[in-house]
């Protein structure tokens, strides 16, 4: 009989990893070329779910099906569901099987992205920060649970995994909608995205919302030569450079008004206060006079709306001739907080810039469903269990983040399934994610093992929610 104890469920944890069992499960995932980005390695997708997490979920008592997708063929859901009891809580989990694309030839020598590979403390391989390490960190610390606790969990868990979430997790939304019974649970604990430092535990509440937007300007069919026209045509790069001077400032800052935040509420303020950012060895250095004046690299990361410019093109950058050319555009993009609806940003900033003299400048959304914000309440009971737990587990409290600088589909289970959501990251902001040369580092998987471990057992013991709540 084994030992029922938190402190054997965390060992258990711990051994999984010191034993090489975490290292085999997530190579076998990485080897499975997962991309949702290339609609001919879609067959991938339900290869992951079908063949490698249903049969693991089985193994731990579950039933599991997998559901095509309402609104992109090839790209399918996994839900999964264990109940011991329906008067107990129930938890759902969450994680995506789909990684970006592979990005093959810009590995560096002795890395590919479809083979997990070692050097020091690091674990190289697409999908290992994003998400893949990320889910089998908590599928395997409920198995190290049920194992110690002689074949319970003291709670019912459901798992839903998505295959798009690289590519703005179509259907996501109407799927929860069409399944909220299905899906239904007193909490989700979930995990994905960054800690603020390698070597500090997270938490976050929720994510900051996005939408990307292209500015356009058409003047003319075609290019001009410039010494026949220089001076007597209007460039549209020029006109185009101008108009977005208009909506950010030359330190960031937006100068959209109905884009701008209300000032940061004390309470805020002083969560945010608690707060640092390290990226870890290979991160950029913060400027700290970027942004909005008089406010912290923390307050703007993740108390704040930011506007960036991603790409600004006219003419032929590569090839550049003596021409006038007679188009211009910019793609940009908004991340912003709860104060802020997606709806209203399109307007507003078509509204300024008729308003500064450039009415002729188009804009028009370039993502087809913009990503809300959403932001727990720090004073929910979740957020303090959580982090008390985490705390007994390591010897250390977490950092509690009001939302996630990025951008998750959070709205799906806070809005639309309408349960609190607490999520638990295992990578770090240096993983190099979405890039080539992608990885975990082996200490904060270890970790957050033990993490997970120590709140599965936690919430068999006492949960922060009731079941039905």
């Amino acid at each position: 009989m084994s030992e029922s104890t938190r402190a054997a469920a965390i060992a258990a944890a711990e051994a999984y990893f010191d034993e090489g069992h975490f290292e085999a499960d997530l190579a076998r995932r990485v080897a499975i070329p997962s991309t949702s980005q290339e609609a001919e390695k879609r067959p991938a997708l339900h290869d992951y779910l079908a063949g490698e997490i249903g049969p693991f979920l089985e193994g731990l008592g579950f039933e599991w099906r997998e559901f095509a997708n309402p609104v992109m063929e090839g790209v399918p859901f996994l839900v999964a569901e264990r109940t011991e009891d329906p008067s107990l809580p129930t938890i759902l989990i969450y994680g995506h099987g789909d990684t970006v694309r592979g990005q093959d030839e810009r590995w560096r020598e002795g890395l590919s992205p479809w083979q997990l590979t070692r050097e020091g403390e690091r674990l190289y391989g697409r999908g290992t920060a994003d998400n893949k390490a990320q889910h089998t960190i908590n599928l395997a610390a409920l198995a190290c649970v049920i194992a110690k606790r002689e074949g319970r969990l003291g709670f019912n868990v459901k798992v839903l995994l998505e295959t798009g979430e690289e590519v703005g997790s179509p259907g996501l939304r109407e799927f929860c909608r069409a399944e909220k019974d299905r899906l239904k649970a007193d909490l989700l604990l979930a995990s994905d995205g960054p800690r603020l430092a390698p070597d500090q535990p997270t938490l976050y509440l929720g994510s900051r919302g996005v939408i990307n937007f292209s500015l356009t300007l058409n003047l003319r069919d075609g290019a001009h030569h410039s010494g026949n026209w220089g001076g007597a045509l209007a460039n549209p790069g020029v006109r185009l450079s101008h108009a977005l001077a208009s909506i950010v400032g030359p330190k960031g800052e937006i100068r959209v008004e109905k884009l701008r935040n209300p000032p940061l509420s004390n309470s805020l303020r002083v969560d945010l206060g608690k707060l640092s950012v390290e990226g870890g060895e290979g991160a950029p250095a913060i400027d700290t006079d970027w942004g909005e004046p008089g406010t912290t690299p923390v307050e703007r990361l993740f108390g704040l709306n930011a506007l960036e410019i991603l790409a600004f093109r006219t003419g032929d950058p590569d090839n550049p001739v003596n021409a006038i050319p007679g188009q211009a555009e910019a793609v940009c993009q908004l991340r912003f907080t709860v104060d802020t609806r997606p709806k209203d940003v399109i307007p507003a900033i078509a509204d300024h810039l008729k308003a500064a003299g450039f009415a002729e400048v188009e804009v028009s959304p370039t993502r087809d469903t913009p990503m809300p914000a959403t932001r727990l309440p720090s004073d929910h009971p979740a957020v303090a269990w959580s982090s008390n737990s985490v705390a007994q587990t390591l010897g250390r409290a977490p950092m509690i983040l009001p939302n996630l600088g990025g951008t998750i589909p959070n709205d799906a289970f806070s809005e639309i399934l309408g349960m609190p959501t607490v999520w638990v990251p295992h990578s770090y902001s240096g993983c190099k994610q979405h890039a080539p040369d992608e990885h975990i580092l082996a200490p904060v998987a270890r970790e957050g093992l033990m993490i997970m471990a120590g709140l599965f057992w936690d919430l068999g013991e006492s949960a922060p929610v009731q079941a039905g709540g």
